[in-house]
């Protein structure tokens, strides 16, 4: 057997007995998109990452356009989302290759390091800037590091993480071919929710490493990330298993909501895996992917 299938069969044995997971299912090998090179590629092929469509809620022909408001005011959607307004004569940064991607993302890994911008940093062991490949199509966004994350430095590594990591393997990928990160670098006391302060001063990072990764479809997790990315007063259980837009960055990405792993493990009921794998399957088909079956 090969050894990456020995590590996945692994990889899916370990997190069955951890997780006792059985509703979630598995992908095969034959599904499995083509392996990437551990090293960041070279020569990456141009695909359509610079052709990324807005995928706005779609709105009925019927249905009135939403009111403008002044300057000064928030733009809200029909849903209560505000909308950042990007400046028109911003242009979109040239799509660096692997190594471009790499060299700015370690900078702002750097920068992010530095960082003294919240009241945060006083209490972190150390940031949690996020991991994965740098030409991902798939990017996964939390709210912020947990105990576990802020003492390891590396995004969603407790429990959580464990039966993330078993999603992303049943859609037929490894972790590593996927880009994890948080809204916030800095765990909050407690595990709190972050501040609005603390969102500002790291909303910045966020962006570049969006701007620089250029996924396809961002996956955000759970309802504080959602309303963080969407500026969105809508919960998670009305925007969830829809399309929505995250616009701060240039070009504008598409978003799908959906449940926490944490939220999993406190209910983990036949539905809610199952509305957490529907929105994963959606998120394949949009990129062109046949879902695994179970």
């Amino acid at each position: 057997m090969d050894p990456r299938d020995l590590r996945r069969l692994r990889q899916h044995l370990h997190a069955d007995a951890l997780l006792d997971i059985d509703a979630v299912p598995l992908g095969t090998t034959t599904n499995l998109p083509p392996k990437r090179p551990e090293t960041a590629r070279t020569n990456p092929t141009p695909e359509a990452r610079t052709n990324v469509v807005s995928a706005r809620t779609k709105r009925h022909e019927n249905e009135p356009k939403r009111p403008k408001t002044d300057e000064n005011g928030p733009d809200l959607d029909e849903n209560g989302s505000k909308r950042a307004k990007m400046d028109q004569n911003q242009k979109s940064a040239p799509e660096l290759d692997s190594d471009g991607k790499l060299s700015v993302l370690n900078d702002l890994r750097s920068e992010v390091a530095a960082c003294v911008r919240c009241a945060l940093a006083a209490g972190r062991t150390q940031t949690v800037f996020g991991e994965g490949d740098p030409d991902a199509d798939i990017m996964f966004i939390g709210e912020g590091p947990g105990q576990n994350e802020d003492e390891q430095g590396v995004p969603f590594v407790g429990r959580a993480g464990q039966l993330l990591e078993k999603q992303i393997v049943a859609m037929g990928l490894s972790r590593s071919e996927v880009y994890i990160a948080n809204v916030v670098k800095c765990r909050p006391p407690g595990n709190r929710n972050p501040a609005a302060d603390e969102v500002d001063a790291c909303s910045g990072y966020l962006r570049r490493q969006i701007e620089t990764i250029r996924p396809k479809a961002i996956v955000t997790l759970g309802g504080p990330a959602a309303k963080l990315i969407l500026n969105t007063r809508e919960g998670i259980t009305r925007i969830r298993g829809t399309w929505h837009s995250y616009v701060d960055a240039n070009p504008e990405v598409p978003v799908m909501p959906t449940f926490h792993p944490a939220y999993l493990l406190r209910s983990y009921t036949v539905d809610n895996r199952k509305k957490v794998w529907s929105d994963l399957c959606a998120v394949l088909e949009r990129l062109g992917k046949t879902p695994p079956k179970p």
